[in-house]
């Protein structure tokens, strides 16, 4: 089962925020199979942003931290077929365009979850389940991808 990460989810794994949620979000990096994860490139110039904005990371700092997780983890594109499947999700569903485009580039790439705290937990489109990390119980998809079905 493929997995994609929004932006949250990394930037909690860089500190961001939450020292609790960090070390949830690492704990649960550290057992997702490594072939599962992908990150959306729409997620790095996200975290990049927050990095440098919110965090107060120098830019250089920044491009380290996104080149680490592009070493990490496959990395998907937004191809025109993505961002024309996110149009049509943001109109159907009232999404912001760029929470489309991750969850459109999610589905392209034959992902069953993304997991995000800052999308509708439960929500599924294109094949996509949305999961909150840190919601409790933990959904049913997460947990079989963590082998503990």
């Amino acid at each position: 089962m493929k997995v994609a990460l929004d932006t949250n989810v990394l930037a909690y794994a860089e500190g961001v925020n939450s020292a609790e949620k960090r070390e949830t979000v690492l704990e649960l990096l550290r057992n997702v199979p490594q072939e599962a994860a992908v990150i959306p490139v729409q997620v790095l110039g996200e975290l990049f942003n927050v990095l440098v904005r919110k965090a107060g990371r120098e830019p250089e700092g920044a491009r380290q931290a996104l080149l680490g997780w592009r070493d990490a983890f496959p990395v998907i594109g937004t191809t025109p077929e993505v961002m024309m499947m996110a149009v049509d999700l943001a109109a159907d569903h009232r999404f912001a365009i760029w929470d489309a485009v991750i969850l459109s580039a999610a589905s392209q790439t034959g992902c069953r979850l993304l997991l995000s705290e800052d999308l509708q937990d439960g929500f599924t489109w294109g094949g996509v389940t949305v999961v909150n990390p840190f919601a409790s119980p933990r959904h049913a998809l997460l947990e079989t991808l963590l082998g503990a079905e």
